[in-house]
């Protein structure tokens, strides 16, 4: 299970398209750039259990260098493109690399990288950039005069991932390096890719950013099995359903937010596009609003599975179209594993309660260099079970429901109420584009439920508009749920992953009223 394994059948065969320009790397291609890439890294000196930092966007030039680390044993922490310099430092510091390769495409953030190396990156040796950074070697020139073959020393490299950072500073998820061959592949790719039936066969449409564990884990097992993939530079609707007919696309892995934008679509944009290639719609990330999840399903049919995990690769449930429509809202059951609703204190809770979400029967992990945060991911009286932090419940038939991120409950008037049940519900209003719920200090109540809109209609922002949407909420929500106050925004806080960083949004909040949490 590795690129190189596709040479002897499929060496002439798109490894990669990318789905905006055309441009595309064959598997001999690939195979020769991460060869050369390999004997670049161990020229500057880098060896099994070294760390490199790739801020790269959605290009040919992310998986030639992301193939090279792979097969020099090193760990590989590709990093978000929307984070500033300062954010990068932190996670390019605390990943321990020794060399970070950068991309001109991003702008202002890798160019003060590269002019602030002292302060921002002390600890890297060695800096390259791609696509004209200025100030640094060209990745691809400094590889095209070494060889094409492997290095003597090959092993097994790993993505060291960081959380997205949504309740905290972003956490680094270490796992020990594959100590199996090169072409054995990972335990993860494996699984993935006998999960969902990868194979030669595999056209997979990628639309999200590859700096993401879901993107990067499910494209380079696909690349693992012979298949090919498509890879959006950005997510647009219109783009995206061009893609599926274009390359008669048949897997792809989209975020609910991608659902949403794609059903503003009119009914005559949907249907202008042939989409009978698709055998396999995934959606993960974020949790999916009933009715979203509803349509999606009416309009693509019985295609459309979900699935629930985390960079730490501890656990996941899953959940197939039929099952959904049996027990809607669900994210599904472990397909290995356990997993367990408890209470604080650690013990399980009777299903229909709400509470911690732990998996048992996974991988361990440990946040990098931050003790205390393992520890609280791990359960008081089970030790072996972890979290992602997030709450949740479970039927009597065993399907997982989510709530909420632990850490963005509201408790208003001593009742707990969990925002992404309210942001599901504004969502579904013809005029929101996007929601975000979360409590501010009350002194009678607590907190009080906050509501931040972005309008589809920014001119609609308003009193008019905050009524209608109080209305809204008052016909399917209990008061205590509606939020007492609406403000509105132009753009929210939301990254290409479907994830909303609300605990920025709050902090501003606070910051502007001059309170504090």
């Amino acid at each position: 299970m590795h690129p190189r394994n596709q040479l002897a059948e499929r060496a002439d065969k798109p490894a990669v398209i990318m789905a905006g320009s055309g441009a595309q790397l064959t598997y001999a291609e690939l195979e020769a750039a991460a060869n050369r890439g390999a004997h670049l890294l161990r020229q500057c000196g880098l060896q099994r259990g070294d760390a490199i930092a790739m801020m790269v966007e959605n290009s040919l030039e992310f998986f030639t260098t992301f193939w090279a680390a792979q097969r020099a044993g090193v760990f590989i922490t590709p990093l978000a493109i929307h984070l500033t310099a300062p954010e990068a430092s932190y996670i390019i510091g605390n990943c321990g690399a020794k060399l970070a390769v950068l991309s001109a495409g991003i702008g202002e953030t890798t160019r003060r990288l590269v002019e602030e190396r002292a302060s921002l990156m002390p600890g890297v040796t060695h800096i390259f950039g791609h696509r004209g950074l200025a100030g640094v070697p060209d990745w691809t020139q400094a590889c095209a005069a070494l060889p094409d073959t492997p290095i003597a020393d090959e092993s097994q490299g790993y993505q060291l991932l960081y959380s997205s950072g949504t309740t905290g500073q972003p956490k680094g998820v270490r796992v020990e390096l594959p100590d199996t061959p090169l072409e054995e592949g990972t335990t993860l790719s494996a699984s993935v890719a006998m999960v969902w039936q990868m194979g030669p066969h595999t056209t997979y449409l990628s639309p999200a950013p590859m700096y993401h564990a879901a993107p990067l884990n499910f494209s380079t097992a696909v690349q693992r099995m012979g298949g090919t993939v498509v890879v959006m530079e950005k997510f647009d609707p219109h783009g995206f359903l061009a893609a599926i007919e274009r390359h008669r696309v048949n897997m792809t892995q989209v975020v609910p937010t991608m659902f949403i934008r794609l059903l503003r679509l009119s009914e005559e944009e949907r249907g202008a596009r042939d989409l009978s290639s698709l055998r396999l719609v995934l959606h993960a990330a974020a949790p999916c609003p009933i009715a979203v999840k509803r349509a999606m399903i009416e309009w693509l049919g019985p295609v459309v599975y979900e699935y629930y995990a985390g960079s730490e690769g501890n656990g996941s449930t899953a959940i197939t179209p039929q099952d959904w429509l049996e027990h809607p809202g669900s994210v599904g059951r472990p397909p290995i594993g356990g997993v367990h609703i408890c209470g604080d204190d650690g013990a399980e809770l009777p299903p229909g309660e709400v509470g911690a979400i732990y998996f048992s029967g996974g991988k361990q992990f440990e946040y990098l260099g931050d003790a205390d945060k393992t520890a609280g991911s791990r359960n008081p009286l089970h030790p072996e079970w972890s979290t992602l932090g997030d709450v949740g419940w479970k039927d009597e038939d065993g399907f997982l429901y989510l709530a909420d991120r632990k850490d963005f409950m509201i408790i208003t008037g001593g009742v707990n109420v969990y925002p992404q049940e309210v942001e599901h519900h504004l969502v579904m209003h013809p005029k929101v584009a996007d929601a975000a719920v979360f409590g501010l200090p009350d002194a009678d109540f607590g907190e009080q439920v906050t509501a931040v809109i972005q309008p589809l209609d920014p001119l609609e922002s308003g009193d008019a508009l905050a009524d209608e949407l109080d209305a809204w909420c008052r016909t399917s929500l209990s008061r205590v749920k509606c939020p007492r106050a609406f403000h509105f925004s132009d753009a929210l806080p939301r990254q290409e992953n479907g994830k909303l960083y609300k605990k920025k949004l709050r902090e501003e909040f606070l910051a502007a009223t001059g309170q504090t949490a």
